[in-house]
């Protein structure tokens, strides 16, 4: 018949919808970069729609992918499905103003960064990675202060222990500016 099989997520990147699921680690942070770079390239004035059901991950490959979504030219819209904690609710809150937005039930978490694997070595060794943990602290700290509005002060209080909140209190945050409702059935 002429008709190109797609899988299902070739389908939604025609649609301009990028999927952020599961653990977000190096090849997931490479496979939305060339996602996003790709429909910015084929139209740099519509609308990217991504969708975040994420427990987070690594704050290197997290960043990739925040850094790309905002040096976009094209509209990026957000939206968390499920889940987004940690460097998943920080590409949730990347989204444009206005383009932010929660499932009713989906729920938000913040934390302080981790160090993940073993630290290990010379006690300047482990100095190094202590100060380089509360550098990237403070960096995520900046971002969440700079797409909320909280004060440094309120985010590093919130932050130093697991902060869930729901689709609503993540609302009042500053993480999203809609709440979307469920259609009636």
């Amino acid at each position: 018949r002429g008709e190109r099989a797609y899988d299902i997520f070739s389908r939604l990147l025609k649609e301009r919808i990028i999927m952020v699921n599961g653990q977000i680690e190096e090849t997931l942070a490479n496979l939305v970069v060339a996602q996003l770079l790709f429909l910015a390239s084929e139209d740099a004035n519509r609308e990217i729609n991504v969708y975040i059901n994420s427990p987070g991950g690594s704050v290197t490959a997290g960043l990739a992918i925040y850094d790309t979504m905002r040096m976009l030219p094209c509209p990026v819209a957000t939206t968390c499905v499920g889940f987004a904690a940690s460097f998943g609710t920080i590409l949730l809150m990347a989204g444009d103003k206005g383009l932010r937005r929660s499932l009713p039930h989906a729920r938000i978490h913040m934390h302080q960064p981790l160090i993940q694997g073993g630290i290990g070595g010379q006690a300047t060794d482990i100095d190094i990675h202590a100060r380089e943990i509360l550098h990237t602290r403070d960096v995520l700290s900046e971002i969440i202060q700079h797409h909320t509005g909280q004060s440094l002060e309120r985010i590093k209080r919130d932050t130093e222990r697991d902060y869930f909140m729901s689709a609503k209190e993540a609302l009042a945050y500053g993480i999203v500016d809609e709440v979307l409702t469920l259609a009636e059935k």
